[in-house]
């Protein structure tokens, strides 16, 4: 099993919990945790294993966001060391490292779900938005502070934000760039639930389980990337294209014969395919965005 830096990971009965590991600095994030969460997130998608993803913090916060420790430059590329500048660097601009993280989980093969503990402020927020479904704690706290740093939003944050909670919120959030309360996340449907603090990951765990015990690894996959990758479609033409060839493919799979048997059999099902060897391609049109 991998060991990380800045993470705790750990697979058990189908569920792998990535848990952000700095409680001395509220989780905050930095290079190594970037690093880090994109090699487990390479790490769950190759293990066939892993049916879905949790994603939690250490201690009393989820991730305070980026590390302040370098104060004023802080976010100043340019007062970085050289090897990190050019490791970044695409077409002339350096590449902001949440947007690095955001777009891996955006590619995941598996379903990802948010455990929310505490404070999730800056990174710690938009890295949560590229996660298919958020659970809170009473204890959360978030907030889309920007504005408040001389900074614009980051980690893709503009496009997931507005199809999570609409333009009308979004904006405000950012523009005001305020804390706020997990019912309030809630109410806007940025959260899922709300949950008291002991509560929160076994709540995350029943939600897992219940995708482990009963569904096709490759048809969550699939199912994934079609609502992900279609919610920026310019015609659901886009989506028919997909998921025909999706129908097509998995139509005459083992997985779908057992998924009719065992329904008509009245018993559990025991899918045969493997997300890391049968999962076809339904994107022969689908175009990979490049940063430029």
């Amino acid at each position: 099993m991998p060991t990380f830096e800045t993470l705790l990971y750990d697979v058990a009965d189908g569920i792998a919990t990535i848990t952000l590991n700095r409680p001395d600095r509220l989780n905050a994030f930095n290079t190594q945790m970037m690093q880090d969460m994109i090699a487990a997130f390479d790490a769950t998608d190759a293990d066939d294993n892993v049916r879905v993803v949790i994603v939690t913090g250490a201690g009393r916060g989820f991730c305070a966001g980026a590390d302040l420790a370098g104060g004023g430059d802080t976010f100043n590329y340019d007062a970085r060391s050289s090897g990190d500048r050019e490791a970044r660097t695409v077409a002339g601009a350096q590449r902001d490292g949440g947007g690095l993280l955001t777009l891996r989980i955006f590619e995941s093969l598996k379903p990802v779900i948010s455990a929310c503990n505490g404070p999730a402020v800056g990174v710690g927020i938009t890295m949560q938005l590229a996660m298919d479904i958020r659970l809170a704690s009473t204890q959360a706290r978030y907030g889309f502070v920007f504005s408040r740093r001389g900074l614009n939003p980051e980690a893709a944050s503009s496009w997931f934000l507005p199809h999570l909670v609409g333009v009308q919120t979004a904006l405000e959030w950012c523009y005001t760039g305020r804390i706020f309360p997990a019912a309030e996340a809630q109410e806007k449907g940025l959260v899922r639930s709300v949950h008291e603090p002991d509560d929160l990951l076994p709540a995350a765990r029943a939600l897992a389980r219940e995708i482990a015990d009963n569904t096709a690894p490759v048809s969550v996959a699939l199912t994934r990337q079609l609502i992900w990758r279609m919610a920026g479609a310019a015609h659901p033409m886009d989506a028919h294209r997909a998921d025909s060839r999706g129908i097509q493919a998995r139509g005459k799979s083992g997985d779908a014969r057992e998924g009719v048997t065992s329904f008509l059999e009245k018993r559990p099902p025991h899918y045969p395919d493997k997300v890391s060897s049968d999962l076809p391609d339904i994107w022969p049109h689908w175009t990979q965005p490049t940063f430029s």
